[in-house]
């Protein structure tokens, strides 16, 4: 047997990182490598899958294919990967289409997988990618000829979004069994790899400079290059970062938009006149079971980014102790916190640090002394300006996602909801008399009968006579 204290050895792997040459290579690996584990460990498959029209039941087979051939207009196509689940006489089948690394995901492809799915009967093509859509349901490929009403329906998947699933089964949530515990540690360990091709998302595009300059400067036009694809990557930022969070925690951590807002121009509209404006642009995360939901916007003007939180302040106490209770909640908090107190019918608060009210819960009350009725907690840290992470300047991606993480870890995940105690009987219950019907018990003295009061008339005036 070898020696362990003089020789290095290398653990098997079933998915091995060597020896992957090229950007092909990597796609190839990566397709087969998900469709075999998809194809045995039930609860991702459901994660995943069931969103689109699968089967949930957990005894419904998955079957995973590589490269099927089709023949569409007398020409040979062949799709990267077919996924079919089946319960019972329910069958649902998808086509699937990878990429990997900077791979982008081309219209015209798509659309002849989704050509050829409608005359197999087929339910939805599936794309999964690097690319991650602006919002949810929506696909980051602009040309598809589907249609929200469509029989076929196309899906997108970022490889974040399958490295965040995977990770909140096997640590968060726990896989029953064994081996596939180990499958889906053997994915993630082979997509966290960067020969992988499973990238994060690390890049604000070839416009960040000039977007972010000229937002400083408050040169920017609708017009000018590359304002539409920074407004759309924010938004891809901040899905990567409800994904990242999520899989940090354990919690399905949602981008949300408000209605308006699902759709996708309006959306897009809207962060581009922000850019334009000089106005913060903005996002807001919400984690299940927590105080309220986090709001992060990005001032390219300042150069700072914020996030924030709102929080209903108690109502059994006074004025002072309202602030001992928020202030006692942030013990882990950075001292430069600002904490906002807002009194009833008030717009303008009263601001002091956290730093400070620990020293001084005066601080954080009107002159008046009036009861706040709800806090705003606020955390400004400066901005990121290097386009890529990981880079010789603070990445804008990294500040972000650090920004989030130091909140959410310190602040949103410290503070437990004030709720209203539940009201009290004034006295001690009265017991209900017993029924017997074998005796007839005398009548209670404490409580008698009412009596008929007398009825008198009411004297009436003589007629004629003097009221």
């Amino acid at each position: 047997m070898a020696n362990e204290k003089t020789e290095k050895w290398t653990r098997a792997r079933l998915i091995p990182v060597s020896g992957i040459g090229s950007e092909k290579e990597a796609e190839t690996r990566a397709a087969s490598a998900f469709l075999a584990v998809l194809s045995v460990v039930r609860d991702l498959t459901v994660a995943l899958l069931s969103p689109m029209g699968a089967s949930r039941a957990a005894k419904a087979v998955v079957e995973t294919f590589t490269e099927p051939q089709f023949t569409l207009d007398g020409k040979k196509v062949r799709p990267d990967g077919v996924i079919r689940v089946t319960y019972g006489k329910t069958i649902w089948t998808a086509l699937v289409e990878f990429k990997t690394g900077d791979g982008r995901l081309e219209a015209d492809q798509i659309n002849a997988y989704w050509e050829i799915a409608r005359e197999h009967g087929f339910d939805a093509v599936l794309t999964i990618s690097n690319e991650i859509a602006a919002s949810p349901g929506s696909h980051p490929t602009d040309g598809l000829r589907f249609r929200s009403n469509s029989k076929v329906q196309v899906h997108h998947i970022s490889w974040t979004a399958i490295l965040s699933t995977a990770v909140m089964f096997k640590v968060h949530r726990g896989v029953d069994d064994p081996e596939q515990a180990w499958l889906v540690g053997e994915l993630i360990r082979y997509l966290e790899h960067s020969a992988s091709g499973a990238m994060a998302f690390d890049d604000m595009g070839p416009n960040w400079v000039s977007v972010r300059d000229g937002a400083r400067d408050g040169a920017l036009r609708k017009s000018d290059d590359g304002v539409q694809d920074v407004a759309l990557r924010w938004d891809q930022l901040m899905r990567y970062a409800a994904l990242q969070l999520g899989a940090q925690i354990g919690s399905d951590v949602q981008h949300l938009l408000s209605k308006a807002h699902t759709d996708q121009k309006v959306r897009a509209a809207h962060l581009v006149d922000s850019l334009v404006a000089a106005s913060p642009l903005d996002g807001v995360l919400r984690v299940p079971n927590t105080v309220g939901d986090i709001e992060v916007a990005a001032d390219l003007k300042a150069r700072r980014i914020t996030a924030s939180v709102n929080v209903s302040a108690p109502e059994d106490r006074g004025a002072k102790a309202r602030c001992s209770w928020i202030v006692g909640q942030l013990k882990d908090a950075p001292a430069g916190l600002m904490i906002e107190s807002y009194a009833k019918s008030v717009r303008t608060p009263v601001c002091a640090t956290v730093g400070s009210a620990r020293e001084d819960r005066d601080l954080l009350l009107p002159d008046d002394k009036r009861e706040p009725t709800r806090f705003r907690l606020v955390l400004t840290l400066e901005m990121g300006a290097g386009r890529k992470t990981s880079g010789r300047k603070p990445g804008f991606i990294d500040s972000v996602l650090g920004l989030i993480a130091i909140f959410y870890g310190t602040v949103v995940q410290t503070i437990t909801p004030w709720t209203p105690k539940a009201p009290k009987i004034a006295g001690p219950p009265s017991m209900a008399a017993s029924v017997d019907d074998d005796h007839d018990d005398p009548e209670p003295r404490d409580n008698p009968p009412p009596v008929a009061a007398e009825v008198r008339p009411i004297p009436m005036p003589p007629i004629g006579g003097a009221f």
